[in-house]
């Protein structure tokens, strides 16, 4: 009996000391733009606009490693704006900040420019309206074609209209808080985000796109 006592004791002991090894990911927030009343919008796989977000916790020392980092994308030449906008740390959301994509399934991608330990994925459309983006998947390799050592962190494609694989996650409402997706401690060099427009047109938006965890 003692000896189930300490090693009873000796686990709680490290489950406290693994807990404490965690911090909250603190995200540098942009001002909001949207102000209005909220457009009614109906999806079947929508979360509640009540959801509320917990914070997502991170090992202690976890960096934000996609900071001016090349990104690549399915459409080359967006309709409006740059790729370096998505890794430039400028969140505003107001016109010259953010990249337009065309229509259909477009993804952008990020390189680290070493494979990395993954803690945290933030990802900002668009937010100066509210909308819904969809067929939104969000996938970690070392492979930056995507072909082998895929890991999806999240899948909001509810019925599998982008093609790569039907996902259960609920899809969410753009804000200027963006949207923190968990890591998973997931290994990879490249980080890719699709989309398949949104719920106000046909088309594919980015602002910016952060990378958060330690060198492998």
């Amino acid at each position: 009996m003692k000896r189930i006592l300490l090693l009873t004791l000796a686990s709680l002991a490290a489950t406290a000391l693994h807990a404490q090894d965690k911090v909250p990911l603190k995200l540098d927030l942009p001002k909001p733009l949207f102000v209005g009343t909220p457009r009614p919008i109906s999806l079947p796989n929508l979360e509640p606009a009540t959801a509320k977000r917990a914070d997502l916790m991170v090992p202690a020392g976890t960096k934000l490693l996609s900071k001016g980092k090349p990104v690549t994308s399915s459409d080359p030449l967006p309709v409006i704006g740059e790729l370096s906008f998505i890794t430039d740390g400028e969140k505003s959301g107001v016109d010259g900040t953010y990249v337009e994509l065309g229509p259909g399934v477009q993804w952008v991608q990020v390189d680290l420019g070493a494979s990395a330990k993954i803690a945290a994925v933030a990802l900002w459309h668009f937010h100066a309206q509210e909308r819904v983006y969809h067929d939104t998947i969000i996938q970690i390799s070392d492979d930056k074609d995507f072909k082998k050592g895929v890991v999806t962190i999240y899948n909001n494609d509810h019925d599998n209209s982008a093609k790569i694989a039907k996902g259960s996650d609920l899809a969410y409402r753009e804000t200027y808080q963006g949207r923190v997706f968990d890591g998973k401690g997931t290994v990879g060099r490249y980080v890719r985000c699709y989309s398949n427009g949104n719920t106000s047109d046909e088309l594919n938006h980015y602002t910016e796109l952060e990378v958060f965890g330690a060198a492998k």
